[in-house]
């Protein structure tokens, strides 16, 4: 009796697990909210499961293990606020002491050289009368914002409160999932179908080296990225060079759009701070040309490797995706997705490419008749030459 599936119950296979894949999609979209602490949580995690493994492999239990790598965690995290949230408060009120002169240069100066070559009327509409006229004209959409305002002000107080509830449940929850996560692990690998354990598993492997590689890799990237920045800008004279190298630093985590913002942030505060000479403006370029320099030849190949496979514009897109479809849990769940789904799409090129439809039947007859003359031609004995 022939037990082999047939393709109506293959393609009705294919269809549950679909039908499974869009309800767990529409699950995270309804619950994404709730879903936050969790999620960040389960990514911290699997980020420091590696270093309880090790600790475990060298004699300690599992409980002292995660309490030595949660306690580490907890330590890195307080050493940076102390350090950076000074520091950060020092440039902020750097920042609000000269927006008057940002607002000066950018109304004298950036302005009139804009409309000079584009023909547009800028500097008109911050004139306060124009201003005051344009609000009289549309004093009832501006009414409609205003309430929809302090409509949003009258339902902050239950953001807030869940704000604080997530941060209280953020730490408890990653002790717990780094406590259990080889149990959870375990039991999510009993589920799958027994005859697909096997590619289940490698599949699997594949995503966590990816996945690893980029996260591990791209945050200490990002970190050395923000020091280099906010170093080289300080050094240069910059007084909001700490601050724009750190949000650089911090946005690099996205391709390029790191080193974009900190260049334009950068000259910009360079011609408010020297009046419009370039020499700080050279200077600051030399600055992100320098990291970016370090960061492809240097930090990149040797931190992160060639193990992501995740290009650029595939990382912004997931981000953006993900925000989009789930919000806040979609942009934390994107990369992990990214990651997956790369894999995927390599294991299915691989199996199209053993395929019959990529290689075609006659181009393995083709095949078979080459190999079956080519052995025929070596068990053949060499023939003597004649004598002449």
């Amino acid at each position: 009796m022939d037990l082999s599936p047939t393709p109506v119950g293959t393609l009705a296979r294919r269809w549950q697990w679909l039908l499974i894949a869009a309800i767990a999609g529409w699950l995270i979209w309804l619950l994404a909210p709730v879903l936050t602490p969790f999620v960040l949580a389960a990514l911290l995690g699997w980020l420091g499961d590696p270093w309880v493994d090790r600790l475990e492999r060298v004699g300690r239990s599992r409980t002292t293990a995660v309490v030595l790598v949660f306690t580490l965690m907890i330590l890195l995290l307080v050493l940076a606020l102390v350090i950076l949230v000074p520091m950060i408060e020092r440039q902020i009120v750097t920042l609000i002491e000269a927006l008057p002169t940002y607002r000066d240069w950018i109304v004298q100066r950036a302005l009139p050289w804009v409309e000079q070559r584009t023909g547009l009327e800028l500097v008109a509409w911050l004139d306060p009368e124009r201003l005051t006229e344009w609000v009289r004209g549309h004093w009832q959409q501006a009414g409609g914002v205003a309430a929809t305002f302090f409509g949003y002000l009258s339902r902050s107080g239950f953001a807030m409160m869940a704000w604080v509830a997530n941060l209280v449940l953020l730490p408890i929850l990653t002790f717990y999932f780094l406590r259990d996560w080889d149990k959870l692990v375990e039991r999510i690998a009993a589920l799958i179908p027994r005859d697909h354990i096997a590619i289940a598993t490698r599949l699997a492997l594949e995503s966590n080296d990816v996945l690893g590689a980029f996260l591990r890799g791209q945050f200490l990237v990002m970190l050395a990225l923000g020091a280099i920045y906010a170093i080289g800008l300080s050094v240069v004279g910059l007084k909001l060079g700490l601050l724009i190298g750190i949000v650089a630093g911090l946005i690099s985590f996205v391709p390029y759009l790191g080193t974009a913002t900190g260049i334009v942030l950068g000259v910009v505060a360079a011609l408010v701070q020297s009046g419009g000479e370039w020499n700080l403006v050279a200077m600051v370029m030399v600055v992100f040309v320098a990291g970016q320099m370090l960061e492809g030849y240097v930090l990149t190949p040797r931190i992160v490797g060639d193990r992501i496979g995740l290009h650029p514009v595939a990382v912004i897109f997931a981000i953006m995706a993900g925000g989009q479809l789930f919000g806040f849990v979609g942009m934390l769940l994107a990369l992990p997705i990214a990651a997956v789904a790369n894999v995927m799409l390599r294991y299915a090129h691989e199996r199209y490419t053993q395929s019959p439809l990529y290689a075609g039947e006659r181009s393995a007859i083709l095949l078979d008749s080459f190999i079956d003359r080519k052995a025929v031609d070596q068990a053949q004995p060499p023939q003597e030459p004649e004598d002449k």
